[in-house]
């Protein structure tokens, strides 16, 4: 993990970054994403198998819900094929956290044939999809550029290798459980994630931690706590994880990693804390989910590759961070 303290807001991606060579690790990921990656790379096998061919949508469908089965996502969540034919060939697919419209510009001026993001497009209802208004307009653009799109959001939160589990991965936590158990499913399933570092830390070099793992965003790691507070147990929630504070009190942990963090809910988080704990680590929903990305990429590939389909996917790294700068004291 690094600590650079001197990134910048400009430093934040923009175009793709790529997952090659079987897929690298995911610190690998993020450093090419802070560097700025302009272009993305086709991930391809290095030899493919005799007979080997190109993947329906309907076959790669049958791949998602084996990685991230729709069972696992919330109720009110909208997770699953959004836009496109089952039939069509999949040659390229790009991965994203969220289906603005400059991702999905993108991802068609790149080729793709599906656009596979975190975030929902139509999670809220809408009356029409005129290309007068936003969402309206990212679906023309699918459609009238053959690129299909699939959400994979809640489900994505919960499956074993989803949003939470590489965030603590990341982390480096160990002996690591749900916060709270997936009612359908494996027991290493759920909402948020709850482990132990190896080697307890105090809170300011915990928040480094984190802050070091994460890409560069405007918003930076809110903090509360004592610096000098010690940390072992730390529980993590990618995106926003303030509904999870009696499960992160239950666990006991001593620090809560989450995003979103709202006024209210935090400021009974502290008040209601027991020695002071848990402490609070508020980060980007964007960088925060940002980091499963390319773990999400290298499942998929997997799979597919193993069924002896070929084909390429790419992360991409435009920053849907909605935040341009922030002041603080001093400046």
């Amino acid at each position: 993990m690094r600590n650079d303290q001197d990134r910048t807001p400009q430093d934040s991606p923009e175009g793709e970054t790529d997952v090659t060579d079987n897929a690298p690790e995911v610190e690998e990921a993020v450093e090419t994403v802070e560097g700025g990656a302009q272009d993305m790379r086709a991930v391809v096998a290095p030899e493919p198998r005799p007979g080997a061919t190109v993947p329906t949508l309907g076959e790669v469908l049958v791949a998602i819900e084996e990685l991230w089965p729709a069972s696992l996502a919330e109720d009110w969540d909208a997770v699953g094929l959004v836009a496109g034919r089952v039939e069509r060939p999949v040659r390229r697919i790009i991965f994203a956290v969220d289906p603005t419209l400059e991702v999905v510009r993108d991802a068609v001026a790149r080729g793709a044939d599906l656009l596979i993001t975190h975030h929902p497009l139509l999670l809220r209802g809408v009356k029409s999809v005129a290309a007068d208004q936003f969402k309206g307009e990212v679906v023309h653009e699918l459609i009238e550029n053959q690129c299909a799109l699939v959400t994979v959001h809640t489900n994505g939160d919960s499956a074993v290798g989803g949003v939470s589990d590489v965030l603590a991965d990341i982390l480096g936590l160990t002996n690591v459980t749900p916060l709270v158990a997936a009612s359908e499913g494996l027991p290493e399933e759920g909402l948020g994630r709850v482990g132990t570092l190896p080697d307890a830390l105090a809170l300011s070099d915990f928040a480094s931690r984190v802050f070091g793992a994460l890409p560069a965003v405007a918003g930076g790691v809110r903090v509360a706590g004592d610096r000098d507070g010690i940390v072992s147990t730390v529980a993590v929630c990618g995106g926003a994880g303030d509904s999870l504070f009696d499960a992160v009190r239950a666990a006991r942990a001593d620090v809560f990693v989450t995003a979103d963090l709202r006024h209210h809910p935090a400021s009974e988080a502290r008040e209601a804390a027991v020695e002071d704990r848990p402490y609070l680590v508020d980060i980007s929903h964007f960088a925060g989910e940002w980091l499963w990305l390319p773990a999400a990429a290298e499942g998929l590939y997997n799979v597919l590759i193993d069924q002896n389909f070929i084909l390429e996917i790419g992360v991409s790294s435009i920053n849907t961070d909605p935040w341009d700068f922030i002041l603080t004291p001093g400046d």
